[in-house]
């Protein structure tokens, strides 16, 4: 039983994890409601240093789809801080604090003015840092003559969780106004992401089309296309979740089998005498059958609890992997996920049942009664 309970688990988490990425990716990008994303022509977005230019040009043509209702320009960059003698640098973002999708604000102000600054608690900590102190900010730092350019005093007004960030990355946010004047001139009304909200009932990939004839120079990203990316980015996890699921079924169809047949061997006798009375050969398959159902299901259950531990687990050390998102989960309970498993290995039984059943039902019943009664 315990063998059969850790293939279920196994089988759980394998289930799991197959779909678990999928959804809790589909979910982090619907978390602000924003279904499109623009990158520079040919990138995903922040896959590389390319920019989008002209900003006023490329939301004007935006706003002529009436299908869209918010339109969200990203433009980022690193930021360097002098700290007691030492340099702590950061990725920032410059947004439009009333449409921003990137961040939940978790305590203090918004950039609501041209000097605030918002950032996450690991770049706080590496700050020591409090909200509502000034700090010096820079957009560029030469190590070698440790001088520092693009320099301005911006003030900690708020702190806040990036909910595309990695949980061990130093992160901020400004106005992009603000980030704008502190960068080279050739750097500005330049985006290296637009995020687009459409209104409800609008066809997000009819509105995808649509950019993609309209802004050739940009690659438009729906929620179905960026899916279907990371699906290909990440297929060998899906592998690997189908190629250990099915070796858990396998297994515990064996488990199952084997304990059933020797129980079958160890009633021969019994069996027999069921069959001498008229019992029918249609009974004897049904109970057996079932003996292997009910196996597999305490062991399911008993797999169940096993399986969620075991996920949570190893979701801890997948989910710490460099440059992932926080809130991205690998193995993500789904009620779906429990019942196709439970529905397999019910299946599982019911077929583990069927050779000892069909070996029960064909027993000798005079031969069977005399070898029992000689034991």
């Amino acid at each position: 039983m315990l063998g059969v309970s850790i293939a279920a688990a196994m089988l759980l988490d394998m289930v799991m994890l197959a779909s678990g990425m999928r959804e809790s990716f589909r979910e982090l990008l619907m978390s602000r409601g924003f279904e499109i994303r623009l990158a520079p022509k040919g990138t995903l977005p922040f896959d590389t240093d390319a920019t989008i230019p002209d900003v006023a040009a490329v939301s004007a043509t935006l706003r002529t789809n009436a299908d869209i209702e918010a339109i969200s320009p990203v433009m980022a960059a690193s930021i360097h801080v002098p700290v007691g003698g030492r340099n702590v640098s950061s990725a920032t973002l410059g947004i439009d604090p009333s449409v921003q999708g990137d961040y939940e604000l978790m305590a203090g102000e918004d950039v609501i003015r041209a000097d605030a600054l918002v950032a996450n608690d690991y770049l706080i900590e590496q700050l020591r840092a409090k909200v509502g102190d000034t700090v010096e900010v820079a957009t560029g730092y030469d190590p070698q003559t440790r001088s520092y350019t693009g320099q301005r005093k911006l003030v900690l007004t708020g702190r806040v969780r990036f909910i595309y960030g990695a949980s061990r990355q130093p992160a901020s946010a400004m106005r992009r106004e603000t980030l704008e004047g502190m960068v080279e001139p050739e750097r500005r009304n330049r985006a290296s992401l637009f995020m687009v909200r459409l209104r409800q009932g609008a066809d997000a990939e009819e509105v995808r089309a649509w950019i993609s004839s309209e802004l050739p120079n940009v690659t438009a990203i729906s929620i179905a296309t960026a899916i279907a990316q990371v699906d290909q980015r990440l297929s060998y996890f899906r592998q690997l979740a189908f190629i250990l699921g099915a070796v858990s079924l396998f297994v515990g169809f064996l488990l199952v089998t084997t304990l059933v047949t020797v129980s079958v061997n160890e009633r021969a006798g019994e069996i027999a005498v069921m069959r001498a009375i008229g019992v029918s050969r249609a009974h004897v398959v049904q109970q057996i059958v079932l003996e292997g159902v009910a196996i597999s299901l305490a062991g399911a259950l008993l797999g169940l609890a096993l399986g969620l531990v075991t996920a949570r687990y190893l979701n801890a050390i997948l989910s710490a992997f460099p440059g992932l998102p926080m809130a991205i989960d690998f193995f993500l309970f789904q009620p779906r996920a429990a019942w196709s498993a439970l529905g397999l290995l019910v299946m599982s039984g019911i077929g583990a049942g069927i050779y000892p059943a069909w070996r029960a039902s064909s027993l000798p019943i005079a031969e069977s009664l005399r070898r029992e009664a000689i034991a």
